[in-house]
């Protein structure tokens, strides 16, 4: 049983290959957008599973360092009965159902405490994968949008109402419950502007999107609706046997459709015919995934192999690199570190005092998310400050995440996964609404970037990526508190040397740290541009710069209680 489950991918893909030569093959998995007018039901099929597979076994190429599969994502929306339960069935069918993977959500409300995205990043696929998914983000935008309609228009008639009203009492009445709010178009256009740039993310981290809106008539949604086959869960929760309701819909996704032209339209007048055309766009969409899988192989190959003539020539490669990217100059803050003295007893003293503070500040949030980001020079005193922190809290208020290298499956995700899943989130059964980081997203701009772990075009393209992901939580109400902890490097070797001698605390000294002492200026230097290019006012970064320990706790922990002050009264 072992056997076959350790080589299924290989194997099956073979089996599917063999019947043709490779010139053969490699023409069935390059995009033909004109497939569907040419493709008959029995080749589209083994076009199909031939993509299906190839897609897969991407994430198998070697060497891996190589190694950029990608994924493919379906997003599935529309109008009921239009036929998209059964494209998805005719689509299972046609390829291996074991490799396809098919989620389902119904639209709600979304929560205000945090991003539109957010509850749906779980059931990401990974890289290599096909998924479908109903629903989706789209579901409950839609549903929110649809609600702000049916109250714009609500109001609009009540308004109408108090216009020709004679009733004093009336008018006053109606006055109350016309209180402006947020008007659907504006909440619509804002929420897809997000969307779109989270969509875009994903695609650049080798998650292909394919969105497709399946649409029919009135007189058909409704004969549909009225035949005696069984109807399906609605995915948007609102009364489709009203004609006024179906109306206020197809505003909306017109709207939704204007904005957003990325968006395949599928006539589902004729099921069978919808079902044909979702596969062959299925599969165009696996074909472009593999050639974008194949040109990042290339793109990255191109770069090593630059990279390796290029020692002869090293100014005019600088030069062309300042071309793509500039740093920036390192602050002195940086580069003098504050040495202080305090007493024991006054930091002891302190120390309670702004716990106190802090632990009550936290605990009058209201409900709103806290997510702190600890960065910092190795040995800079995160764990400690981080301990100082959570000591007057109960464990059950918050979550503390030591982030280290991703695990492979971490791999197989678009990058700032991993850091989606630890949000705080209502939507699972954890009380806990606070996440304190220990090493956190920043890492594809520090250790990546200098490791060589991401490439060039990655870690640059991070600083936007993370702004905007921090800018999403800090819209929907989380606040966000970043630190950088900087020492300098004799201290970082006296803490160094510390830990060797300390039983307890030689866990926490590797040989990669005192490889990175090494590269002691180019962690600097990225620290410094980090600082430049991420201090935003949606997240901005707290630097303390000082060799005293006790002081750099003081500091972490007076920070928090402004923000959280400053927080509450905006």
């Amino acid at each position: 049983m072992s056997k076959q489950n350790n080589t299924t991918g290989p194997t099956e893909l073979e089996s599917v290959s063999a019947q043709f030569s490779e010139q053969v093959v490699d023409q069935r998995l390059t995009p033909n957008p004109l497939s569907q007018f040419s493709m008959d039901t029995d080749s589209l099929r083994l076009a199909l599973v031939t993509a299906q597979y190839a897609l897969r076994a991407t994430r198998q190429q070697t060497p891996p360092t190589l190694n950029k599969p990608t994924g493919l994502l379906v997003l599935v929306n529309g109008m009921e009965q239009a036929g998209k339960g059964t494209a998805v069935k005719q689509l299972r069918e046609w390829v291996d159902p074991r490799l396809l993977k098919v989620e389902a959500t119904i639209g709600s409300c979304p929560l205000a405490s945090q991003p539109i995205w957010q509850a749906h990043t779980h059931v990401m696929p990974r890289h290599g994968d096909v998924m479908v998914y109903f629903g989706n983000w789209y579901a409950d935008l839609l549903y929110n949008a649809m609600r702000m309609a049916t109250s714009d228009s609500d109001n609009e008639q009540s308004k109408i109402k108090q216009s020709k009203s004679k009733n004093p009492k009336d008018k006053k009445s109606v006055n109350v419950k016309s209180l402006p709010i947020a008007k659907w178009q504006a909440y619509l256009e804002q929420q897809l502007i997000k969307l779109q740039a989270f969509e875009q993310d994903l695609v650049a981290n080798q998650t292909r999107l394919l969105k497709c809106w399946f649409h029919v008539d009135i007189e058909t949604l409704q004969s549909r609706l009225n035949d005696k086959e069984a109807d399906p869960h609605f995915l948007y929760q609102i009364d489709w046997n009203s004609q006024k309701v179906i109306e206020k819909f197809n505003e909306v996704a017109a709207a939704v459709l204007r904005q957003q032209d990325d968006w395949i339209i599928i006539d589902g007048d004729d099921k069978s015919q919808a079902a044909d055309q979702f596969c062959h766009e299925v599969l165009h969409a696996m074909q472009t995934a593999l050639v974008s899988s194949k040109a990042s192989l290339i793109e990255t190959a191109k770069k090593q192999k630059s990279s390796d003539k290029s020692e002869s020539n090293d100014q005019t490669n600088a030069a062309l690199e300042l071309e793509v990217f500039k740093s920036v100059k390192i602050p002195k803050q940086l580069k003098r570190i504050v040495d202080v003295d305090i007493d024991k007893s006054d930091y002891r003293q302190a120390l309670a005092e702004k716990q106190a503070r802090f632990a009550e500040l936290l605990r009058a949030r209201n409900g709103r998310h806290v997510v702190f980001a600890f960065e910092g020079m190795d040995a800079a005193g995160k764990g400690g400050a981080i301990k100082r922190l959570v000591a007057p809290l109960d464990p059950r208020e918050y979550q503390v995440y030591n982030i280290s290298a991703p695990m492979l499956y971490e791999l197989q995700h678009p990058y700032l996964w991993r850091f989606w899943t630890r949000l705080p989130n209502e939507q699972t059964d954890h009380i806990s609404r606070v996440a304190i980081f220990d090493r956190t997203w920043y890492g594809r701009v520090l250790v990546e970037r200098i490791e060589g772990f991401a490439t060039d075009d990655e870690w640059q393209r991070a600083y936007d990526e993370i702004n905007r992901f921090e800018a999403d939580l800090v819209t929907a109400g989380t606040i966000v508190i970043k630190y950088w902890l900087a020492i300098d490097k004799k201290e970082q070797l006296k803490r160094f040397e510390e830990r060797q001698e300390t039983p307890h605390k030689q866990f926490k000294l590797t040989d990669d740290d005192w490889r990175n002492r090494d590269k002691w200026s180019d962690y600097v230097q990225s620290a410094a541009d980090m600082l430049a290019y991420t201090d935003t006012k949606n997240a901005p970064w707290c630097v303390i710069a000082t060799n005293e320990k006790r002081q750099a706790r003081l500091d972490v922990l007076d920070h928090a209680i402004e923000q959280l002050s400053s927080a509450y009264d905006s």
